[in-house]
């Protein structure tokens, strides 16, 4: 930081040395993120997946849908294409669904549909995984557009200027270039989410933002104080700078802990949004102060009235907090527990059917649903079942094994049909056949003692029925003797990831909960401060989590009730208490600094957070209006993130800081930040 202070030309020629090389890598960032990574590691249902990638041909193509023809058009270019398979009425006026079918096939009913000037839409995991990530894309674009107006505008509240409030926009900036240049490299190497892409430009975009407007207030303060340029800066950086830098390692080893999530999507958030927060702290202790050295006193240029944090509100409200300290206590806690009473309802999981989690209007959730009407809701997801056989595949005696396996699934309750040869032939054929290289049954021999069947549920994907008969067909399985069997398919894989996550998740708490004591008690060298603070964040938490319920779960404000998404609620819940500590941090450390100059606990409290709520307040509307874009986007994922994130941060920023936190200090008097000892009141 003295570097770049003392050498603000040098800094600002590195910096754009840095960027220019990051700007060329920025248009492919998404050119390797994926919507997977949803899978339990080593888990029986990959490993069944994993056998059919060795079938010589899979057995069926996914089921189509064709419309802008007549059915009769379509039956005919299907016989041309060599499908036997029946067509059917989509249920829609012009739409045609057609069953699975081999891929050669319909390879060649897809360029007779499109050249007769028909639409086909295949409905399959590819097709959803390529629709899911269009469509994060384009929220991401579209939600954009939305934030950057409303937090150019908040910007100029906050600061009461219009020059200082283009500094947030400008390190922000070069903090997220900086960071999404470092994920189009990373992505090369690890599995990364699309998801990924929101969350760390936004985590950026806010965080830099946050991060610059505490340091550069200070540094307006200091000078309107008639303190020298380098003396405001100094103060600034020793302040505001070391305010943030503890909440940037909060945030970092917050996000870093989803690593104990075990699985290659949380290990991808965990790494971009830590990288996210380092280029922003880079950012923020390098470029900024010398920015800060070079404009000196025109900072103040373009100055306003109406800036947020002078708004004459906060002396007010710190006023009645620290003079009724019970009362403000009552209110704020009282608030999130109310808000807190839902969330014991709080379910979340992942979608094993990936169209569910796009938007309805969308062409494949709509081709999803006409199929599903008419093959049946299991069609779009067939239950795999990888047998592992004592013989091989040419004894008359493995297929006497398939045909009993095949027999006894077909009897479970909501199976509603199992693809397997053993109906089509002897035991002693199918052997025979067999053993022909790429014959008839290559489409289900995966190996010499591998045979995979495929099982199709009355219910969809996502149903508990589904859930239900998963955990029946293993049962049933275990009592064939000496066959290996392994249940996977879209279904298994998620509920197996679900259950998984569900055991990882206390770690990925315990982990978030230490990181938060460590830096509270590291930044204000008080016990009691830290675990207060982790007291606060925990009923935050569970009001957010509240929050979700009702609005999400539940249905609220012309939003359809949906099941919670269990690739972003954790996320939410991480990002939370790395985000309170940035606040709590700025609070505590003003309070400390008045308490240095030998005011009461009661007095310290009051003056900080007549000094530091607006821009608290200030800083919190700004996280607000960079993820409140999201809103808007029909991806239920991204709703949710928006959501639970605005959520918490007005209730950490509006009622915790304003309410809670100075109460607890006025409360706790010479005690407050023990093991310290301060003046009595």
């Amino acid at each position: 930081m003295r570097l770049a202070a003392r050498r603000p030309w040098v800094t600002l020629l590195l910096w754009a040395v840095v960027l220019l090389a990051a700007l060329p890598l920025v248009p492919r960032v998404a050119s390797h993120l994926s919507a997977g990574g949803f899978a339990a590691p080593h888990s029986a249902a990959q490993a069944a997946d994993a056998t059919t990638a060795h079938l010589r041909r899979p057995p069926s193509a996914p089921a189509m849908l064709v419309r802008g023809l007549p059915a009769a058009r379509v039956r005919a270019l299907a016989r041309q294409a060599g499908m036997a398979a029946g067509v059917r009425d989509g249920g829609v006026a012009g739409s045609v669904v057609l069953p699975g079918a081999p891929q050669a096939a319909a390879a060649r009913l897809a360029r007779a549909v499109r050249a007769a000037g028909g639409r086909l839409t295949a409905v399959d995991a590819s097709a959803e995984s390529h629709a899911v990530s269009g469509e994060a894309l384009r929220a991401f674009a579209s939600s954009t557009a939305v934030a950057l107006p409303a937090l150019g505008l908040l910007l100029v509240l906050v600061f009461g200027a219009l020059w200082p409030a283009l500094l947030p926009l400008l390190t922000a900036g070069a903090g997220t270039l900086l960071t999404l240049a470092v994920v189009s490299v990373v992505e090369r190497y690890v599995p990364l989410s699309v998801y990924l892409l929101q969350v760390v430009t936004f985590l950026a975009l806010g965080v830099g933002v946050d991060y610059a407007l505490f340091v550069s207030s200070r540094f307006r303060a200091e000078l309107t104080a008639d303190a020298s340029v380098d003396e405001a800066l100094a103060v600034a950086m020793a302040t505001g700078g070391r305010s943030v830098l503890y909440s940037g390692i909060a945030v970092s080893l917050a996000l870093a802990s989803l690593m104990l999530g075990g699985t290659a999507y949380w290990t991808g958030m965990a790494l971009g949004g830590a990288l996210a927060v380092a280029a922003v702290l880079l950012v923020t202790h390098t470029l900024l102060p010398a920015l800060l050295r070079l404009l000196g006193r025109r900072i103040h240029r373009g100055q306003i009235r109406w800036a947020l944090p002078a708004w004459a509100l906060w002396g007010r409200l710190a006023d009645w907090a620290t003079a009724f300290p019970g009362w403000a206590l009552g209110l704020g806690l009282g608030v999130l527990v109310i808000l807190a009473l839902p969330a014991p309802a709080l379910s979340a999981n992942i979608p094993a059917n990936v169209a569910r989690m796009l938007p309805t209007h969308s062409a494949l959730a709509e081709a999803q649903a006409l199929v599903q009407r008419v093959e049946g809701a299991g069609s779009v997801a067939p239950i795999v079942v990888a047998l592992s056989l004592p013989e091989t595949t040419a004894t008359a005696a493995t297929w006497l094994t398939v045909g009993h396996v095949a027999a006894a699934l077909q009897q479970l309750p909501d199976v509603a049909a199992v693809s397997s040869p053993t109906g089509s032939g002897s035991p002693r054929t199918l052997a025979a056949l067999a053993a022909r290289p790429g014959g008839a049954l290559s489409a289900f021999v995966a190996g010499p003692h591998q045979v995979d069947l495929f099982v199709t549920a009355r219910t969809g994907p996502d149903a508990a029925r589904t859930a239900t008969l998963l955990d029946a067909m293993r049962v049933r399985l275990a009592r064939v003797h000496g066959v290996m069997s392994r249940v996977g398919g879209a279904a298994a894989v998620m509920q197996g990831f679900d259950r998984y996550l569900a055991g990882r998740l206390p770690w990925v708490a315990g982990a978030v909960l230490l990181v938060a004591l460590a830096v509270l008690w590291a930044a204000t060298g008080s016990v009691l401060q830290a675990a207060v603070g982790i007291g606060i964040n925990v009923l935050v938490m569970a009001a957010t989590a509240g929050v979700l319920v009702s609005i999400i779960q539940r249905g609220a404000f012309g939003i359809a009730a949906a099941p919670l998404n269990l690739a972003v609620v954790p996320l939410v819940f991480v990002m939370l208490f790395g985000l309170s500590m940035d606040y709590q941090v700025i609070l505590l450390h003003r309070i400390q600094e008045q308490l240095a100059g030998g005011a009461t606990a009661r007095q310290a409290a009051r003056r900080a957070v007549a000094t530091t709520g607006g821009l608290i307040t200030g800083a919190g509307l700004i996280m607000v209006a960079v993820v409140a874009g999201l809103v808007v986007s029909p991806f239920e994922v991204l709703q949710t993130l928006a959501i639970g994130l605005s959520s918490a941060v007005l209730l950490d920023t509006l009622v915790v800081r304003t309410f809670v936190v100075p109460a607890l200090v006025t409360l706790m008097g010479p005690r407050a930040f023990w093991p310290r000892r301060l003046p009595a009141r």
